[in-house]
C-alpha cells in the first residue's frame, strides 16, 4: 500500500483559504493524496460543519478537506506544508506545527515580505524551506466564506540556483488542481518582486487611508518614488531585479479593482492589535538604514504609520 501524500495548508484566510480550496476540492475523493486545514475560531466551525465556500466573481464552489483543524497533533507527520497567515503570526503556528513536520516535510511559506525563510529555517534547520509567494486578492468574507475579488491568482515558489525533486510534484500536484504554480530555481527575483509591488502599495494604502483606484488617480507619483526606494534597496542587496520593474508595478496595480486596498490597510482600518507594518514598511526601513540607504517617503511613512 501506497503512503497517502499530505499537504497541510495552515492559516485559511484569503491566500490559504483561496489555494486550499482548490486543492482540496480537486482532492476531496482521491485516494493518493489528502489536504488538511489548520484554522481557527468560527471560520474553523463552519468549515468544519459545512465546508469551505470559495467565491470569484459569479462563480462558487464548496471545499471539503480530509481534515480542518485548530490542532495539528490530529494531522501527524505531513509531507507539505503551505504556510498562509500573517507574519505576525508565523511564530506562534510554526510551535503548533512541530508535530506535522518530519525529516523529509517541504514548507513553502506564501506569507507577504521576505524573511520567512530565515524564520521557519531558524525552527525547523534541517528542513527543505522554498521560498514563496502569491499573488491574489482575497479575503474572509464571513466565517467559512472566502472572497477572490481580483484577477490573478498565482503561487511562485522554489530555490535559490538549486533544485529538489520534491517542489518539481508539488508543482505537478498544484497544477492539477488548476492552480496557476511555478516552480523556480532562481526565485529571489521573484519573491523580491513580489515585495517590491506589495510593500510600496501596502504602505500607501496604509498611509494615505485610500484604495488602489484612488492613489492611482491622487498620488501616482508617490506610488512611482516609493517603487524607486525600494527597488535601490533590492539592488544594493544584490538581488537582480527586471529594470523595468516600475513600469511592471504599475501596470499590476492598474490591473487591480479600484476598491481593491491591501491587508495591511484592512487591519489598520479594522483597529486590529497586530498589523504587518513591522515586515512591509518597517523592514524596508531598518534595511535601508543597516545600508546607508536613504529612503525618505518610506521613513515618513513609517514614523506615522508606527502612531496608529
Amino acid at each position: 500500500m501506497i503512503d497517502q501524500i499530505k499537504i497541510v495548508v495552515a492559516g485559511i484566510g484569503g491566500v490559504g483559504g483561496y489555494f486550499g480550496g482548490l486543492l482540496a476540492k480537486t482532492y476531496e475523493n482521491s485516494k493518493e493524496l489528502e489536504i488538511y486545514f489548520i484554522a481557527r475560531g468560527t471560520h474553523l466551525k463552519q468549515i468544519q460543519e459545512h465546508g469551505l465556500k470559495v467565491i470569484k466573481g459569479g462563480d462558487e464552489f464548496i471545499a471539503k478537506p480530509y481534515l480542518v483543524t485548530k490542532n495539528p497533533q490530529e494531522v501527524g507527520i505531513s509531507d507539505y506544508i503551505i504556510v498562509c497567515t500573517k507574519n505576525y503570526d508565523l511564530a506562534a503556528i510554526l510551535d503548533q506545527l512541530k508535530p506535522c513536520v518530519g525529516p523529509q516535510t517541504v514548507i513553502v511559506p506564501l506569507l507577504n515580505g521576505v524573511e520567512a525563510v530565515e524564520k521557519i529555517k531558524a525552527h525547523f534547520p534541517n528542513n527543505l524551506i522554498a521560498f514563496g509567494c502569491a499573488y491574489i486578492v482575497a479575503a474572509i468574507k464571513a466565517p467559512g466564506i472566502i472572497e477572490n475579488m481580483g484577477n490573478r491568482q498565482e503561487i511562485h515558489f522554489g530555490l535559490d540556483h538549486t533544485d529538489d525533486e520534491r517542489l518539481v510534484k508539488l508543482e505537478k500536484l498544484l497544477t492539477k488542481a488548476k492552480i496557476t504554480a511555478a516552480y523556480s530555481q532562481n526565485i529571489l527575483p521573484v519573491v523580491w518582486e513580489k515585495f517590491i509591488f506589495l510593500s510600496c502599495i501596502a504602505t500607501a494604502t496604509s498611509y494615505f487611508d485610500k484604495s488602489v483606484g484612488q492613489l492611482l488617480q491622487q498620488n501616482r507619483d508617490t506610488l512611482i518614488n516609493l517603487l524607486n526606494e525600494v527597488t535601490a534597496l533590492a539592488l544594493k542587496k544584490g538581488i537582480k531585479v527586471n529594470s523595468e520593474i516600475e513600469a511592471k508595478a504599475m501596470a499590476h496595480y492598474e490591473t487591480l479593482p479600484y476598491d481593491a486596498t491591501s491587508s495591511m490597510h484592512r487591519d489598520f482600518s479594522q483597529n486590529k492589535p497586530q498589523t504587518e507594518l513591522s515586515s512591509l514598511t518597517g523592514y524596508v526601513v531598518k534595511e535601508a538604514q543597516a545600508m546607508d540607504l536613504a529612503i525618505p517617503l518610506f521613513d515618513q511613512a513609517y514614523q506615522q504609520l508606527l502612531k496608529k
